[in-house]
């Protein structure tokens, strides 16, 4: 079956996370997915918060930028999720918005190499293995979790370019595409992805989730347009979904067709009702949805 989930977008305050997780894990809903944008929200407090107001839900950071985080602390605090909410957490790392990494001066001068060193050390570490590294960027020395993950932990790789998209299949264990994917933008993705993967030699599965801008409601159309235009994708065709329950469905199973394997509806910036979104997804869109 197709994984669908929503998107708890940080312009909401953090106050508004624990009512709409416990209703997302109420509906039935299976994941919630939050981001760690500059300067609003932490992805990993917010993400341990949802796992422990709720029981089942299925909770995802897409994504920790890498240039923010030593990557033995990512490892520990992922290690620290998947055992205290086994199988509950998921977790993406990324580049980063290059301008907020300058800001921070973090700004990596080949945010490729150091996603690649940042890739290997960390599914190393969550392996449970010693690992010492000296690469240009991530450089660790005889550095092994006492508490590494009793399964082994995934990592997803939010990236957009081919370069990236060729190390997400070939370093990564599945890959997270932003809201500015059309399906035919997942196709070129998963082969991007595959290339990536037959040069790694790896056969194990690779998971493709997608955000996918979603409006409903009488301004559905309107509200879709605006942030489209915001994001200057305004003249990008099949992009997003304005409309009811069945027109969503619709818009999910293309991308599921595409390559999708978790599409994550991701509401509007002025979405005037996130719990009435989130009881739309898994009242409504998910019966749908196969």
């Amino acid at each position: 079956m197709t994984g669908l989930g929503v998107v708890f977008r940080p312009q909401l305050p953090p106050e508004r996370l624990r009512p709409l997780a416990r209703l997302a894990d109420e509906s039935g809903l299976e994941e919630l997915w939050l981001w760690e944008d500059c300067f609003l929200e932490g992805g990993i407090s917010a993400a341990s918060a949802a796992l422990a107001w709720t029981e089942r839900l299925r909770v995802g950071v897409g994504l920790l930028p890498v240039p923010l985080r030593n990557v033995a602390i990512t490892a520990m605090e992922t290690a620290t999720l998947e055992r205290l909410f086994p199988g509950r957490a998921m977790v993406g790392v990324g580049h980063g918005v290059q301008s907020w990494m300058g800001q921070v001066g973090a700004r990596a001068e080949s945010p490729v190499t150091l996603l690649r060193e940042y890739l290997g050390a960390l599914r190393a570490l969550l392996r449970g293995e010693r690992v010492t590294t000296d690469g240009r960027y991530v450089k660790l020395d005889g550095v092994a979790l006492d508490w590494p993950p009793a399964e082994q932990a995934g990592v997803l790789a939010g990236v957009t370019g081919p370069r990236s998209l060729r190390l997400s299949g070939e370093a990564a264990d599945g890959t997270i595409l932003t809201s500015a994917t059309t399906p035919e933008g997942v196709r070129r993705a998963r082969a991007l992805i595959d290339e990536g993967r037959a040069a790694a030699g790896r056969t194990d599965p690779h998971h493709v989730v997608v955000y996918l801008l979603t409006a409903t409601g009488p301004d559905a159309s309107a509200r879709l347009r605006a942030e489209l235009e915001a994001e200057g994708l305004g003249s990008v065709p099949d992009l997003g979904v304005a409309g009811d329950a069945g027109a969503v469905a619709k818009a999910v199973q293309r991308l599921v067709q595409a390559g999708a394997d978790t599409v994550v509806l991701q509401p509007t910036g002025d979405e005037p009702d996130p719990e009435g979104f989130v009881r739309f997804t898994a009242g409504e869109v998910r019966p749908l949805v196969l």
